[in-house]
């Protein structure tokens, strides 16, 4: 009897470890995918500021080419 008892004992062991491991990856992945959306974010928000610059940029010589064209006033 105590013979199975050591064996189930172990075999328990074994897989405790095995679940530990398993559930170490998945929060590895876990942080992994978290820090790939961090970085995606990182992105949109610096593509959303080069777009208002860009905007604005482009506004500046809107404004710049309408005053050429109009006649100017001695």
């Amino acid at each position: 009897h105590n013979q199975k008892l050591d064996h189930e004992v172990k075999t328990l062991q074994i897989q405790a470890a095995q679940f530990a491991k398993q559930t170490g990856q998945w929060i590895t992945m876990v942080e992994n995918f978290n820090q790939a959306l961090k970085e995606i974010g990182d992105v949109e928000n610096w593509a959303r500021s080069i777009e208002m610059d860009m905007r604005t940029i482009a506004t500046a010589l809107e404004y710049v080419y309408k005053g050429q064209l109009q006649p100017s006033c001695s």
